[in-house]
C-alpha cells in the first residue's frame, strides 16, 4: 500500500507539471557506466534500458550517459560540453538520475580542480532545473574502482572516496536523496571485468537500486535473518532490531514490556533501538508491519561470542576426543545457543559446478540460524567454541550464545575487510593476483584453482579469496552486538611470519573498528605438527599477545599431532580459551595461562631462566622436563638437560660455548612439557641472554 501511495504521489505531481506529455520521463545522467560501455548490447544491457524494464510503459527512460565524462568543467572531458548534455536538456525530464565522478578520478582532473567539484555540480543540477524547476533529482554515490585499476594505486582510490564525501555533500545541501552504487556493488568485483565498468548483471543491479529508490519498494517487509527463535541478545549494551521494507513503511517491535516504532528509510532500512538490558529470558519479540507480524520466542539475553577461523575451529563436537560423552551426557537446560552459519561448499579437493560456483560470487555462501541446545544440534558444531560457552554459563550461570563462522583451510587475508586491504600497501596487490601471489600459501592457492576448474569468470569468487569471508560473512553481523572474539587459524599463513606480523594487529583493529567496540580477541597459538615453519609462527603469535591490546592466546602444542593438522583433544582448547575470558573480561582471580619466560641469565655453566605465572613450575605427569634448548653464537642447536629449582628452570650449558639465545618448544612437533601449577603449558619462545 505504501508503494502504490507513494506511485501515485508521483504521478499526480509529475503529470501535473508535464500534462502533455503521457509519460514520465527519466533521464540518466553519467559517463561509460551509464552509457553500457562493454556491454554486448548497450542499447538493450545498460542499466537505462533495465530500469526502462521494471518502470514499465508509464515511463520513458532516456540514457545521456557519455563514455569519460567528467563531472569537472575544466577536467578533460566535461559532460557538460558533450551532445549528450545537450540532449538530456532538450529531454524535459520529470526525474534525473545524476551519476558522475569516475572520470574524476584522473590525475588530470582530481588534484587540479577538486575544489571545484562541488560548485561545478550544482551548475550542472541547476541548469538541469532551468527546463523544469519542479525536477525531481536523484544523485549517485559512484561505482566502484577495483584496485585492478591501473590508477588505482597513484591516486584513485584516495580521490575516489574524496568524490563520495562531496556527491554526499551535494545531495545533502540540495535535501535530494542520495542513491548509493557502491554499497550495493563494491563487494562485487567479479561484475567488474576490467575493475571500472559492470558487466550486464551489474547493471541491472544498478537499475534495480534506481528502481527502488524511485518506488520505494525495496522486496517488501523482512527481518534481518539473525533474528530468529532461540537467539541470545547481547546484555549491558543497547539492543538493536533491524531489518528492511518498502520506503515510508511503519514498523513496531515489541521487546521486554518496551514498545518501539520506527518508519523505513529511503534505503529500505528501519531500525529501532531497546535501551540495555540485564542477563535474563527466555522473552518474546513482536515486529510488526502493515500485514505482517514476526513472533520470536525463546529469546535470551545474555553474552555473545563470535567463534572464527579456519578447521580447526570448524571442527565438529562429535569427532573430538571428548564428544561422544558430551553428547551422551549433555545437559540441554545450560542457557547455551548455537547459531551455527554452513558452508555452501566445502573447500575440498574437488571441483566446483556452475550452481555453486554463481552462489559463491553473489556471497551466497553463509547460511544459518539459531537452535536450542541438544544433540542434533551441538553434534556439528565446533567443539572448541562449545566447550569455551559451556565453561562460561557454568563459571557465570547466564546465556551464552555461540556464532560459528569458519572455512576450512580460510586464509587469514580472507577475513579482512576490502577497505582495510585496498588501502594498505602492502596488500592491495593480493585483491587482484591473489591466485597467483607468494603472500598466499601455495597449499591454498592450489586448493582453490582444483576448486575453480570449471569456472568461467576470470574474477571467480572463492572463500581463500582476500575479503571474500568478510563480504560474504562478517559483514553481516557488524551491526549485531557481541561480547567478543575466539579465533583458531594460522594453518593457511605459517608459511610467512612477517606477513602474519602486518596482517593480524590489521584484521583485529579492523573488526574492532567496524564493530565500533574494544571488544576481547581471544586466539588459539597453532598445535605441534611436522612442518617446519610452525615454530616460527607459534613464536610470532605469542608475541602478538605485547602488539595488540585486549587480546590473549591460549597454548595448543601440547595437544598436537605430528601428522594430523586437526588434533582431537577440543575440550582442552576450547577451556582454555574460557580461562582467558574468565580472568580478562569477567574479571576472575584466577590463572588462566601457562608460564612465561621473563629473562635468561647465565651463570658459570648454568643458564637460569625466570617465569611470570609460574608459582609451581614443573613437568607436566612428573617427567623429565622436555623441550629446552640452546643457540650458540654459530647457530648450531644443542639440546641440554633441564630442570626446576626453586620455581625457575636451570639449564646445563657445555663449558666453552657462546650462548646467543634459549628456545623452548622450538621443534615443529616438539614434547616440551613445562606447566605451571594450574597446569597449564608453556608457549614456544625465544629469549636470549641477559
Amino acid at each position: 500500500m505504501k508503494i502504490v501511495f507513494r506511485l501515485i504521489i508521483c504521478l499526480s505531481f509529475l503529470i501535473s507539471n508535464n500534462a502533455h506529455s503521457q509519460k514520465i520521463k527519466v533521464a540518466c545522467i553519467g559517463n561509460s557506466v551509464t552509457a553500457g560501455y562493454l556491454l554486448a548490447n548497450p542499447k538493450l544491457d545498460a542499466y537505462p534500458s533495465k530500469l526502462q524494464q521494471l518502470l514499465g510503459d508509464k515511463y520513458q527512460v532516456g540514457n545521456f550517459g557519455h563514455s569519460g565524462a567528467t563531472l569537472l568543467k575544466k577536467g578533460h572531458n566535461p559532460y557538460y560540453k558533450n551532445k549528450e548534455f545537450t540532449d538530456a536538456l532538450i529531454f524535459h525530464a520529470d526525474i534525473a538520475i545524476i551519476a558522475l565522478g569516475l572520470n574524476d578520478t584522473d590525475p588530470r582532473n582530481w588534484p587540479n580542480y577538486k575544489d571545484e567539484f562541488s560548485s561545478d555540480y550544482q551548475w550542472l543540477i541547476d541548469s538541469l532545473k532551468q527546463g523544469n524547476p519542479k525536477l525531481k533529482i536523484y544523485i549517485c554515490k559512484l561505482s566502484p574502482i577495483f584496485s585492478g585499476h591501473p590508477r588505482f594505486k597513484s591516486g584513485t582510490r584516495d580521490w575516489y572516496w574524496q568524490i563520495q564525501d562531496k556527491i554526499g555533500q551535494v545531495a545533502k545541501a540540495n535535501q535530494f536523496e542520495l542513491i548509493d552504487l557502491h554499497a550495493r556493488l563494491g563487494n562485487r568485483p567479479d561484475l567488474f571485468a576490467d575493475n571500472l565498468h559492470p558487466d550486464i548483471t551489474g547493471a541491472g543491479i544498478i537499475a534495480k537500486t534506481v528502481f527502488e529508490h524511485l518506488s520505494g519498494n525495496f522486496d517488501g517487509f523482512k527481518l534481518n535473518k539473525i533474528f530468529s527463535n532461540h537467539m541470545v541478545l547481547q546484555r549491558d549494551l543497547p539492543i538493536p532490531v533491524y531489518g528492511t521494507a518498502n520506503a515510508g513503511d511503519r514498523i513496531e517491535v515489541q521487546f521486554n514490556n518496551i514498545n518501539l516504532h520506527t518508519e523505513t528509510d529511503f534505503n529500505g532500512k528501519w531500525k529501532v533501538e531497546f535501551p540495555a538490558m540485564k542477563f535474563g529470558g527466555p522473552y518474546q519479540i513482536k515486529v510488526t508491519s502493515n500485514q505482517n507480524t514476526v513472533l520470536l520466542n525463546d529469546v535470551l539475553i545474555g553474552d555473545i561470542w563470535l567463534c572464527s577461523g579456519q578447521s580447526n575451529m570448524a571442527f565438529p563436537l562429535k569427532s573430538s576426543a571428548t564428544g561422544k560423552a558430551t553428547l551422551k551426557t549433555l545437559d540441554k537446560k545450560l542457557p547455551i545457543r548455537l547459531l551455527k552459519y554452513n558452508s555452501l561448499a566445502e573447500t575440498d579437493n574437488i571441483s566446483w559446478g556452475k550452481p555453486i560456483l554463481d552462489s559463491i560470487n553473489a556471497l551466497n555462501y553463509f547460511s544459518g540460524t539459531w537452535a536450542e541446545l541438544d544433540q542434533s544440534s551441538l553434534a556439528d558444531f565446533s567443539a572448541v567454541a562449545y566447550y569455551f560457552g559451556e565453561k562460561l554459563a557454568m563459571e557465570e550461570n547466564i546465556p551464552v550464545g555461540l556464532i560459528q563462522m569458519a572455512v576450512g583451510g580460510s586464509t587469514l587475508e580472507s577475513w579482512m575487510d576490502r577497505g582495510t586491504i585496498e588501502h594498505d600497501d602492502l596488500l592491495v596487490d593480493i585483491l587482484g593476483n591473489w591466485r597467483k601471489s607468494d603472500f598466499i600459501q601455495d597449499w591454498a592457492r592450489g586448493r582453490a584453482d582444483l576448486n575453480l576448474k570449471n569456472a568461467t569468470n576470470s574474477k571467480q569468487r572463492h572463500p581463500y579469496e582476500p575479503a571474500y569471508n568478510y563480504e560474504a560473512g562478517i559483514a553481516n553481523l557488524t551491526d549485531f552486538p557481541i561480547k567478543g572474539i575466539i579465533w583458531y587459524q594460522g594453518e593457511s599463513n605459517a608459511h610467512n611470519v612477517e606477513l602474519f606480523n602486518h596482517e593480524f594487529p590489521i584484521l583485529v583493529k579492523s573488526w574492532r573498528d567496524k564493530w565500533n567496540a574494544d571488544f576481547p580477541f581471544y586466539y588459539v597459538q597453532l598445535s605441534a605438527i611436522d612442518r617446519p615453519s610452525w615454530p616460527y609462527f607459534r613464536d610470532a603469535q605469542r608475541k602478538m599477545q605485547s602488539v595488540i591490546p585486549n587480546i590473549a592466546m591460549a597454548v595448543s602444542s601440547d595437544l598436537g599431532d605430528s601428522l594430523n593438522v586437526h588434533p582431537t583433544h577440543k575440550k582442552e582448547v576450547g577451556e582454555r580459551l574460557a580461562l582467558l575470558a574468565l580472568k580478562n573480561t569477567y574479571h576472575h582471580n584466577i590463572i588462566a595461562s601457562g608460564p612465561v619466560a621473563l629473562k635468561a641469565i647465565k651463570k658459570e655453566n648454568t643458564i637460569i631462566i625466570t617465569f611470570n605465572d609460574a608459582k609451581g613450575l614443573k613437568p607436566s605427569g612428573g617427567l623429565v622436563l622436555q623441550g629446552f634448548e640452546i643457540e650458540d653464537e654459530k647457530g648450531n642447536h644443542l639440546t641440554v638437560k633441564a630442570s626446576v629449582l626453586k620455581n625457575t628452570v636451570h639449564l646445563a650449558v657445555p663449558a666453552g660455548v657462546t650462548i646467543a639465545r634459549v628456545l623452548y618448544a622450538w621443534q615443529p612437533f616438539t614434547r616440551a612439557n613445562l606447566v605451571n601449577e594450574a597446569g597449564l603449558p608453556a608457549s614456544t619462545f625465544s629469549i636470549t641472554i641477559n
